[in-house]
C-alpha cells in the first residue's frame, strides 16, 4: 500500500490548485448534500439476525477501494460542500489501518482546526473500540454512534449470533473515557427487544448516552421474516410516554433522528422512522460503498460507479461528472415495504451501505 500521509498531501496540494469553484450538491428536488455515508468495508465481525445471513459472503478484498481512493473521494465530497463524513461499514474498525483514513480526513475537521468539516464521525458495532476509542480521539473524531440493541448476554447472542456483549460494553466505556460523545443506536423489534427498550434507554441515560431507535428495514435476504419482528416506533414511543415526559427537543444532527428530551431521565432519545414515519423530504445525505458506488437513496437501486471514474484516465474531472449525475438521478422517496411474501427492497445488505 502507497504511503497515505504522501497521498494525501499530493491530494490537498491538487486540491488547492486553481480550478472553478466547485458547485455544491443539489438534487432535482432542491435538497442540499452535506452529510456523506462512507462505507470503508462490507465485512463484521458479528452477524445481526435482521442485517445479514449468517452464511454471508462478503466482497473479495480486491474489488474494494484502497485507502488513499477513499481519501480522494472524501475531498472530492468536501470540495462539493459536504461538511460530515460518518464513516461506515460492515464494521468499519475491523479494517486494517482504518485509523490512517481517519487521521487524514479528521486534519479538515474543526475539532482539529480545519474548517471544511463540521466533523468526521463513524458507526461502529463496538467490538473493538476498547481498543480504537483513544486513536480515534486523536484523529480528531469527537462523536460516534454504537449499534447496541440489548444488554441481555443470551439476547445479544441469539441476535448476533456471537458472544461479544462484554467486549462491546467494554467498549463504550472506554469511548466515554477517551472523551468521545456516544449516541447508541438500537433497532427495535418485537419480540426480541422491545419489552428491554425501556430499561435500554434509561440504562443509556444513566452512563450520559443519547440513545436512537430505530425501526428494521428491508435490505437483502435474512434468516428471518421481517414482518414477525417489525414495530411501528409510533408505538414504542406511546409506552415510553406513558413511563416519562417527552418533550421535543432543540438538538439536531445530520442524520433523520428527531429528538425528544427525557424530563425524569435528563436524557435524549431519538427515533428514526423510515417505514412509519418518511423523513425523506429533508434528506441530506449520499451513501457510498466500500467499492465505490453511489448511492443517492438508502431504499432505492439507483448508483453511479465511482470506482470506475476514480480510475479512470481523468479521474477528477470523471468523480464530478459522476456526482453531477447522482444528484440527476437521486429519487424523490423511498419505496421501503414490509409484508408477508414481499421481497427485501432491495436485494443489498445493511452492510453494503451502513444503513
Amino acid at each position: 500500500m502507497a504511503d497515505l500521509g504522501m497521498m494525501t498531501r499530493t491530494v490537498d496540494r491538487l486540491e488547492t490548485q486553481a480550478r472553478p469553484a466547485a458547485a455544491p450538491l443539489v438534487d432535482t428536488y432542491q435538497r442540499r448534500i452535506t452529510y456523506l455515508r462512507l462505507s470503508v468495508t462490507d465485512r463484521c465481525d458479528l452477524r445481526c439476525t435482521y442485517c445479514m445471513p449468517e452464511r454471508m459472503q462478503f466482497l473479495p478484498k480486491a474489488e474494494v477501494l484502497s485507502l488513499e481512493e477513499l481519501y480522494v473521494l472524501a475531498r472530492s465530497f468536501m470540495a462539493r460542500g459536504v461538511r460530515t463524513i460518518r464513516l461506515t461499514g460492515g464494521e468499519p474498525l475491523v479494517r486494517r489501518d482504518v485509523i490512517d483514513l481517519v487521521r487524514a480526513i479528521g486534519r479538515h475537521a474543526r475539532s482539529l482546526g480545519g474548517h471544511e468539516l463540521d466533523e468526521v464521525t463513524l458507526t461502529t458495532n463496538g467490538t473493538q473500540l476498547a481498543d480504537q476509542a483513544d486513536a480515534l480521539a486523536r484523529a480528531g473524531v469527537r462523536r460516534i454512534n454504537v449499534s447496541l440493541d440489548t444488554r441481555d448476554p443470551e439476547t445479544f447472542r441469539a441476535l448476533s449470533r456471537r458472544d461479544a456483549l462484554p467486549q462491546v460494553l467494554e467498549g463504550i466505556a472506554a469511548a466515554r473515557e477517551a472523551g468521545l460523545q456516544v449516541k447508541l443506536n438500537t433497532v427495535a423489534m418485537r419480540g426480541v427487544n422491545d419489552a428491554e427498550i425501556p430499561d435500554l434507554v434509561a440504562w443509556a441515560h444513566a452512563q450520559g448516552h443519547a440513545i436512537s431507535l430505530i425501526e428494521t428495514m428491508p435490505l437483502g435476504e435474512v434468516d428471518e421474516r421481517r414482518e414477525d419482528r417489525f414495530v411501528s416506533l409510533a408505538a414504542v414511543r406511546r409506552d415510553l410516554e406513558s413511563r416519562w415526559t417527552l418533550r421535543e427537543s432543540k438538538a439536531r444532527t445530520p442524520g433523520p433522528s428527531r429528538y425528544f428530551d427525557v424530563v425524569e431521565t435528563g436524557g435524549r432519545i431519538g427515533f428514526i422512522t423510515p417505514m412509519s414515519e418518511n423523513f425523506c423530504a429533508g434528506c441530506n445525505r449520499l451513501r457510498v460503498t466500500a467499492t465505490g458506488q453511489l448511492y443517492p437513496c438508502l431504499g432505492g437501486g439507483e448508483r453511479v460507479d465511482l470506482r470506475a471514474a476514480l480510475r479512470s484516465d481523468a479521474p477528477h474531472a470523471q468523480v464530478a461528472d459522476a456526482l453531477d449525475r447522482a444528484m440527476a438521478i437521486k429519487p424523490e422517496k423511498h419505496d421501503f415495504r414490509i409484508g408477508a411474501g414481499v421481497a427485501p427492497t432491495q436485494p443489498r445488505h445493511m452492510s453494503v451501505t451502513g444503513g
